[in-house]
């Protein structure tokens, strides 16, 4: 077993250079906080859009169907629900069928809380397109979902 005296510095930092996790992490830490800024006048956290944003999309859904939409997995998603559900912005209904399913939808105030977000989104999507230009944000967003698509093929 290697102890801390036989790493090697330059090693790890090749590593961190090309490290895809590291860089997919720092990159979305900071257009999280990007969006954060821009939408803190309707008191959403970017985070919490996007659930309400998969939720308005996908309309009743059960709770599977947008944890896989959002590419979270179900506690993860649940965790990021109770807020929205305590400040009235989403509901879930029982489904009928077998089980403890339920379904999410988003409330009228969710609605809401879409209509008042929007336009912060859009700056703060337009501060971004600004800073990568149109054509490098387009193949950003296009390469994203294709590293999604093959993370998540697992193929």
């Amino acid at each position: 077993m290697a102890n801390a005296a036989d790493l090697d510095p330059a090693v790890c930092a090749e590593m961190a250079r090309v490290c895809a996790c590291l860089g997919f992490r720092k990159a979305s830490r900071s257009v999280t906080q990007l969006y954060d800024q821009f939408l803190a006048p309707c008191g959403l956290r970017s985070t919490q859009l996007v659930v309400l944003l998969g939720a308005y999309v996908l309309g009743s859904s059960n709770l599977r169907r947008l944890a896989d939409e959002l590419a979270m997995d179900r506690s993860t998603l649940t965790r990021n629900l109770k807020p929205l559900i305590s400040q009235g912005l989403l509901q879930t209904m029982p489904t009928t069928g077998r089980g403890r399913s339920k379904s999410i939808e988003v409330t009228p105030l969710g609605q809401d809380m879409l209509r008042a977000a929007a336009p912060l989104w859009e700056q703060a999507q337009n501060s971004l397109r600004q800073r990568l230009g149109d054509e490098r944000l387009s193949r950003v967003v296009e390469d994203l979902a294709i590293v999604t698509d093959a993370v998540r093929s697992r193929g």
